[in-house]
């Protein structure tokens, strides 16, 4: 271990991750604000989901424009290395508080983006081809630790083998759901649109996949495979976003494949960016290595240790919680389990107190479409919204108000069945790590992890 940490390699390919990252995110901010999500999604809702205690990140009124155009700029400045360590910090807390105001907009690519702005706030990323670097000499290098880059691809081994991991399910791999839903409604694509119309597809498009995310980390790490990995990368992703609509995730998964590649591949695209830019040989080639001091770099293995602990852990944490994980969702999120489950919902919330008041909330005076549809199928959401019905209704005099739902819920096109006990006064319930008793059983085995 000693002999590997010593080791050093060219530092192009964290250049170009740099780059890459920095542009992808900057592209998809300003497709964000064109697009109007910004206000749809932060400024007219009346409420907001927010994470179990991180009940402080909120969005910011007519300030989150702002927030996101922080994130905007700290993008840019990082894809040019511009400022980078005072940028990556800025780009790393501006996205992942976005990331955080509103449960209901959770995505796992949100969550791997976050996750690799925090580790590139720590990398030298900024070292080589950047703008700090042409403007102080000192800062340049093109030979940093090896580990500086290996990390960045255990990033990737990880996402890709558990999602691989929760594919292994009786309804993904025995069932092809919920592949065998979603398909059929993408028949009218052009030339391949007819096949997806048999199940054979589904069950063709559900075993693939499950290889796939098992394999495709080790085979772009592989000299041999790699060509072929990539490929298959892209073909994969270019059709997972042709077929579902989950924005620009396949794009940036497409580009960050690029970090396996040797550094001669990484060094001819910075020679083909020379060929317009003109910069001086010793800037390309300055022969310079960065050394850490042995306590800087001690300090640096110990957090990344503790954070490639934590990504290993957590996804499994779902075996502390009772009854089917797709069901409850506890333990779901922050896991890497992408597309695996259908739900649709319902749930009416009815709100009473000791003196005989009553009423029926009408979900659509407190919440937008999504945020609706998303809360009618996850617990932890349903309770949160419950306390905004008792908040609510306490203020227009109900004394200690009561909040039942009666809520139903269908997984992977099963029968909808009663999912929270319509007998729990959710209004005293309190969101918590511990189970939700309250949550009832689906009375049905997704086997499988």
């Amino acid at each position: 271990m000693n002999n590997y940490f010593r080791k050093s390699t060219h530092a192009a390919p964290i250049a170009i991750y740099r780059i890459a990252i920095g542009l992808m995110l900057f592209i998809s901010i300003i497709r964000f604000w064109t697009k109007g999500w910004i206000a749809d999604l932060y400024i007219k809702p009346l409420h907001f989901f927010s994470f179990y205690g991180l009940e402080f990140i909120r969005p910011l009124g007519n300030y989150t424009y702002l927030l996101f155009f922080v994130c905007a700029v700290a993008a840019l400045m990082v894809a040019l290395g511009l400022f980078y360590r005072l940028a990556s910090i800025l780009l790393f807390f501006s996205f992942t508080y976005i990331e955080l105001m509103d449960r209901s907009t959770y995505l796992n690519h949100y969550y791997f983006m976050s996750l690799v702005l925090f580790m590139l706030m720590f990398l030298p990323a900024g070292r080589y081809f950047s703008v700090d670097a042409y403007r102080k000499p000192a800062l340049l290098a093109d030979q940093v630790p090896k580990w500086n880059i290996d990390v960045l691809k255990l990033m990737m081994v990880i996402l890709y083998f558990y999602a691989g991991l929760a594919k292994i399910n009786s309804d993904w791999l025995l069932s092809a759901l919920p592949l065998k839903i979603w398909l059929p409604s993408r028949n009218d694509l052009p030339l391949i649109g007819w096949l997806f119309d048999y199940p054979a597809t589904a069950f063709l498009f559900s075993w693939f996949g499950c290889l796939y995310d098992l394999s495709i980390a080790f085979l772009l790490w592989n000299k041999k495979t790699r060509p072929f990995a990539y490929l298959t990368v892209v073909v994969f992703h270019v059709l997972t976003a042709v077929l579902f609509p989950i924005g620009m995730f396949p794009y940036v998964m497409i580009v960050a494949a690029l970090i396996f590649f040797s550094a001669e591949f990484h060094l001819r695209i910075i020679r083909f960016f020379n060929k317009l830019f003109k910069l001086p040989a010793r800037f390309i080639h300055p022969e310079q290595k960065l050394n850490y001091p042995p306590l800087s770099q001690n300090i640096l293995l110990s957090l990344f240790g503790l954070f490639f602990f934590l990504q290993l852990l957590i996804p499994f944490r779902y075996l502390l919680y009772p009854g089917e994980l797709f069901w409850t969702e506890q333990g779901y999120r922050f896991s890497w389990r992408v597309m695996l489950i259908e739900k649709a919902g319902y749930a009416q919330f009815t709100i009473k107190d000791a003196t005989g008041k009553f009423a029926v909330a009408n979900n659509n005076e407190f919440l937008t479409v999504l945020q609706e549809k998303m809360m009618s199928t996850q617990p932890d959401m349903i309770l949160q919204y419950a306390h905004v019905l008792r908040d609510h209704y306490a203020r227009l005099g109900f004394k200690s108000p009561e909040v039942y739902v009666d809520s139903y819920v269908t997984l992977n096109g099963r029968s909808g069945k009663v999912f929270i006990n319509p007998h729990t006064d959710l209004a005293k319930e309190n969101d918590s790590f511990k189970p939700k008793s309250w949550i009832l059983p689906m009375n049905d085995e997704i086997k499988g992890f």
